[in-house]
């Protein structure tokens, strides 16, 4: 309630403003979260493929919590800049938008 005073305050453009940054933070996240699912992907059949000693590890408890740990090693890597595929989704988002704000356009 105290954002939309405040940008009702500011200037009618300022509402337009905090839109355009709220899409940008979207656009942001779901780039860097389709990174993180590529990221999974990708690591979780070089991580099948790996073997512990009995003694510090296998069983069935590594078998069932192994997914949930790539999981969490692929949104690491994904915030922390991750391999590229977030910046490209970015941009391509971005070009989408533009693009259907052009065509709402009157």
């Amino acid at each position: 309630m105290i954002e939309t005073a405040a940008t009702s305050l500011l200037s009618p453009n300022a509402s337009s403003l905090t839109q355009a940054a709220t899409n940008r933070m979207s656009v942001d996240d779901a780039a860097e979260e389709f990174e993180a699912v590529m990221l999974t992907a990708l690591l979780k059949p070089v991580f099948e493929s790996i073997e512990t000693p009995a003694p510090f590890g296998g069983g069935s408890g590594e078998q069932m919590w192994r997914g949930v740990l790539v999981e969490q090693y692929a949104k690491e890597m994904a915030a922390a800049g991750g391999i590229g595929i977030a910046d490209q989704v970015r941009a391509e988002l971005l070009r989408i938008q533009e693009t259907g704000n052009r065509e709402a356009a009157p």
